[in-house]
C-alpha cells in the first residue's frame, strides 16, 4: 500500500478529476491524504480519502475572486485571466509549497499528484534530486501550455500552421507572446523566489516540463501534434466522472427518451456568473426548435437567474436544473452546447457528443479551437453570442452528420486508454 499526496486548487474542475484520481487509489487499497479547499471536505472523505485543508487565506474560487474585486466585469479576458493567475495560482505558490513540505515529514508520501495549476508542487522537484523526493505526477486538466514549433503560441485560440508561411508568423509571434506576458512571468518568478527556487523557464513551458510525469486528460486526436513535446508527456485518455453522492432524477427525466433531439446547454461551474451570456441566448434559439433542451446551470440558484432573465417564463421545450451529474445526462443528449471548459468538453467526447463552443476567458479560446480542429463541433467565437448565431450552430452540428460521425470516432479513441490504470502503474511504481 502506497501513501500519496493529491492536491488540486480549490475550484469544482480543477478538484472533480483529481477526487475522481483519489477514490480509485483509495479503492485499490492506497492510503490517500488530499491537500485543497476546505469546503471539499465531504467529497475528500467519501472517496476514502482525508483531507488537509488549505490556509484559510487561500481557501477560494473563482467566485470568491469576482465577488471581491472591484470592477471585475470591465476587465477585459487577458486581465480576467491575469487576475485568476496571480491570485488562485502564483501568490499561494510559498504557501502550498511550506504545507506540502509540512504534510510530508509527517506522512511521507512516495507519491504526489497535482494537477495543471498545482503549482505547489514544483519547488519540490526544484529543490531536490529524484532520490530524495516523491514521485511529482501532474494530471493535464487544460490544454497543453508549452510552447511548440508546430502550434501557434497558446493563448487566443489560434490554429496550428498549415504551411511555412504560418509557421514563420508564429515564430515571430513568440517573443511576442511572452512580452505581452512578462507581468505574468514576473509574477510567477516571484513567488518561486519566494519558495526558495528558480523558476527555469517561461511558466507556461514550465508547469508542463518540471513534473515527473504530466499526464494529459484527452487523446492525440484532440489535441494539436507536437514532435518537440517534452519526454514526460502522454495521453492517458478522459477519465470517467466519480459518481459522489446520489442524484435524485427529476420528473421530466423520461421525457429525454421520447425520441426528440436533447440539446444540454451549460456555462459550466465557474464562469456562470452571468447565464445571459450563454444559457440565456440558446434557450431563446431553441424556443420554438423541435428539440428538448435542458440548461445545467451550475449553481443553486441558477434555475431562478434564468427565469428572471427571460422575464419570468422560459420556453415550454426546455428543462431548468441546478447540478446534474453529465455521467448520466449527456448519453441521453445529441449535443452540447458549452462555454469550452475543458472537463466538460472531454466528457462530451467520451460519450460521442458533438459540441457547440461559446468562451473567451482562461483557457477556452484554446478548448474551442481544438473543438473545430477535430472536426467534433462548431466554435462560435464568442461567450456573449446571438441567439441566431446559436441556432444556427446547434442546427449545422444536428443535421451535418460529420460532427458526431468525428466525436464517436474520439470516443472509441478514448475508449482504448484506461487513464485510472495508467495513474496506478506510476503510483505502484514509485
Amino acid at each position: 500500500m502506497a501513501k500519496i499526496i493529491v492536491t488540486s486548487v480549490a475550484t469544482h474542475a480543477h478538484f472533480a478529476p483529481l477526487v475522481a484520481i483519489a477514490a480509485d487509489l483509495t479503492r485499490r487499497g492506497h492510503e490517500v491524504l488530499f491537500y485543497t479547499g476546505a469546503r471539499f471536505e465531504k467529497q475528500v472523505l467519501a472517496a476514502g480519502a482525508r483531507l488537509a485543508p488549505y490556509p484559510a487565506e487561500f481557501d477560494r474560487d473563482e467566485t470568491d475572486l469576482i465577488a471581491s474585486y472591484a470592477g471585475y466585469e470591465e476587465l477585459n479576458p487577458f486581465e480576467r485571466m491575469a487576475l485568476h493567475l496571480k491570485h488562485l495560482f502564483f501568490d499561494p505558490t510559498p504557501a502550498h509549497d511550506k504545507r506540502l513540505q509540512e504534510l510530508l515529514a509527517d506522512f511521507p508520501a512516495t507519491v504526489v499528484i497535482g494537477e495543471t495549476a498545482s503549482l505547489g508542487t514544483l519547488p519540490m522537484v526544484l529543490r531536490s534530486p529524484r532520490e530524495e523526493r516523491p514521485l511529482l505526477i501532474q494530471i493535464g486538466i487544460t490544454p497543453p501550455t508549452f510552447e511548440s514549433v508546430d502550434t501557434a503560441p497558446f493563448g487566443p485560440g489560434m490554429l496550428p500552421p498549415t504551411n511555412d508561411e504560418e509557421r514563420a508568423r508564429y515564430a515571430e509571434m513568440r517573443p511576442q507572446t511572452r512580452a505581452m506576458f512578462s507581468g505574468i512571468q514576473q509574477t510567477a518568478e516571484d513567488a518561486f523566489r519566494a519558495a526558495g527556487v528558480e523558476l527555469p523557464d517561461f511558466v507556461f513551458n514550465a508547469w508542463a516540463t518540471v513534473p515527473d510525469h504530466l499526464l494529459q486528460l484527452s487523446v492525440p486526436s484532440f489535441e494539436y501534434p507536437r514532435s518537440d513535446a517534452p519526454e514526460n508527456f502522454r495521453f492517458i485518455g478522459a477519465l470517467p466522472a466519480w459518481p459522489g453522492a446520489g442524484f435524485d432524477r427529476p420528473d421530466w427525466w423520461a421525457g429525454l427518451s421520447d425520441g426528440r433531439p436533447v440539446v444540454v446547454v451549460t456555462q459550466g461551474t465557474v464562469a456562470n456568473h452571468d447565464l445571459s451570456q450563454l444559457v440565456v441566448p440558446t434557450l431563446r434559439a431553441l424556443a420554438d426548435a423541435d428539440v428538448t433542451v435542458v440548461a445545467a446551470t451550475g449553481r443553486s440558484d441558477g434555475p431562478d437567474l434564468v427565469r428572471a432573465a427571460m422575464g419570468g417564463d422560459v420556453p415550454a421545450n426546455v428543462h431548468l436544473a441546478d447540478f446534474v451529474p453529465f455521467e448520466q445526462l449527456l448519453p441521453l443528449a445529441d449535443v452540447l452546447v458549452t462555454n469550452g471548459g475543458y472537463g466538460g468538453v472531454q466528457a462530451a467526447l467520451r460519450h460521442g457528443l458533438p459540441l457547440v463552443v461559446g468562451g473567451e476567458t482562461e483557457d477556452k479560446p484554446e478548448v474551442a479551437a481544438r473543438v473545430e480542429w477535430s472536426g467534433t463541433g462548431v466554435d462560435l467565437r464568442t461567450s456573449s453570442p446571438e441567439a441566431a448565431a446559436v441556432r444556427a450552430a446547434v442546427d449545422q452540428v444536428l443535421n451535418e452528420p460529420g460532427y458526431r460521425d468525428r466525436a464517436r470516432a474520439m470516443q472509441r479513441e478514448m475508449a482504448d486508454h484506461q487513464p485510472f490504470d495508467a495513474i496506478a502503474e506510476l503510483v505502484e511504481g514509485a
